[in-house]
């Protein structure tokens, strides 16, 4: 049976090796020149009948091809003089059936300079590589710290006291709130104030994965381990974050399958990849968060309740905003020097009526929904100051709701006491009632997922299509 080498043409064997390497030269045991390609005998200046059959360090000046032929080691990137300049040669020893029966070497590179324009061809590729690196480095580090947590109420001190007590241990952390509350700020607060700062902080968000590729992110895979998988295998956000901290964001919504392997990692502090058999070990702090009621998950069996207690040794309730209404002037002003960059602006300013318009709110997207409505009035605002005209329509139309309402207590005790005033009473047709509702419903919708129509429609559990008609309609944009 033929050797595959053997199968291709022996007219080819020439040009293959011209083409794969421009100067070739291969010797026997002896150092006595079998071979030399065209290329190496322009190089050197003599011919291929003049070099083949002659000792090799007789032909190359600065040979070092019969001792490779003899020692059998190989040479790599080695400096070579020839013509005046060094050159850089590869020579490796030929084996067959186990024995050395000769060496072959070429030249990568003629001189010096072959190699710095080699260099600069590769220096920018590697430049970038250098700051792809250094980006995931940065990315792997906490953005903030609990001088970012903004607020001087009790409820919110008190919390804010507490993430800062438990910082320096290395006991998991359960962050319970209402979406946008702040929790993975907390998050990144604890780990900047703990012995673990100047290691990686990984954040992942359970519920954005999808099931199949959950296992996968956490644990990482090794070669092979399915259909697609990255040459080598690949990491784990767990193997990421060895001696650091990993922030799993919304973990109510993770899997139970996958909830009794995240058990076991945690157990035993060590995990094997998709496709592994040996036992990797890891050292990881674990902070989770959650917006749902995982002790109302567990009594309905959606939720391990040995993965809820290895979680749960320290939770934290972050309040909601409309719980701490005081500090919204205080989160908005940070808010606003936040954005301010953004649209190219300075010295922005909150009108004392639109403060307390926002006091009055109930922001049931929290610190969020507050940062949209900012972000909005910025953007129609003419100024330096937000005023009522600038807020979106629902919040602008929070003060008509309060007079109707309190001229609606007025008319009710005016018909207590007959015949005291007449009181003209305007009454909307009940379809434009509805109507200015639905439009109002709509925009707040929007407001509170900044402007994405397919996540508005979700709020208020209707279809796609339908919402988009209803927008049309309305002209909102």
């Amino acid at each position: 049976m033929n050797r595959p080498f053997e199968q291709v043409p022996k007219s080819w064997h020439e040009q293959i090796i011209n083409l794969l390497a421009e100067r070739v030269v291969i010797v026997d045991r002896n150092g006595m020149i079998l071979y030399i390609n065209e290329g190496y005998c322009e190089f050197i200046g003599t011919t291929v009948e003049e070099a083949v059959n002659r000792p090799v360090q007789d032909v190359i000046e600065n040979s070092r091809m019969h001792i490779v032929a003899q020692s059998g080691q190989k040479e790599l990137a080695a400096l070579q003089k020839i013509n005046g300049s060094e050159m850089i040669a590869n020579r490796f020893p030929i084996f067959e059936n186990g024995e050395l029966v000769g060496a072959i070497g070429s030249v990568m590179f003629r001189n010096p300079e072959e190699w710095r324009m080699y260099k600069t061809k590769i220096q920018s590729l590697v430049e970038e590589l250098n700051y792809y690196q250094a980006k995931v480095q940065r990315d792997l580090r906490s953005k903030y710290t609990f001088k970012d947590l903004i607020g001087s109420s009790p409820a919110f001190l008190a919390v804010k006291k507490l993430a800062e007590r438990v910082s320096g241990s290395n006991s998991s952390v359960l962050l319970n709130g209402e979406s946008g509350t702040g929790k993975e700020l907390f998050a990144h607060a604890i780990h900047n104030s703990s012995v673990r700062a100047a290691f990686p902080f990984v954040a992942i968000n359970c519920s954005s994965i999808p099931e199949h590729l959950l296992e996968s992110e956490l644990f990482g895979y090794e070669d092979g381990a399915f259909t697609g998988a990255k040459k080598g295998g690949k990491k784990g956000q767990f193997e990421i974050a060895n001696e650091g901290t990993l922030f799993l964001d919304e973990i109510g919504d993770m899997p139970l399958s996958m909830q009794s392997k995240l058990l076991r990692v945690l157990q035993e502090k060590e995990l094997h990849r998709v496709g592994g058999h040996k036992p990797i070990p890891v050292d990881v702090r674990i902070i989770a968060a959650t917006h749902r009621d995982l002790e109302q998950l567990v009594e309905e069996g959606k939720f391990r309740q040995d993965l809820y207690y290895r979680l749960n040794v320290i939770k934290i309730d972050i309040p909601p905003l409309r719980e701490r209404n005081e500090d919204i002037p205080d989160i908005a002003k940070a808010l606003l020097n936040k954005l301010e960059p953004k649209f190219y602006r300075h010295g922005l300013e909150i009108s004392n009526e639109v403060k307390e318009r926002l006091m009055q709110h109930s922001w049931p997207g929290n610190v969020r929904e507050l940062e949209n409505v900012l972000e909005r009035s910025i953007n129609v605002l003419d100024g330096k100051t937000i005023q009522l005209v600038h807020l979106p329509l629902y919040l602008r139309d929070q003060e008509t709701k309060s007079k109707e309402e309190n001229d609606g207590q007025s008319f009710t005790r005016s018909l207590s006491t007959p015949f005291r005033s007449s009181i003209p009473l305007t009454v909307q047709p009940l379809k434009e009632t509805l109507a200015q509702a639905e439009k109002q419903a709509i925009q707040k919708a929007l407001t509170m997922t900044n402007g994405n129509k397919i996540e508005a429609a979700k709020l208020l559990k209707v279809g796609k299509t339908s919402f988009y008609d209803k927008c049309r309609a309305y002209r909102i944009q």
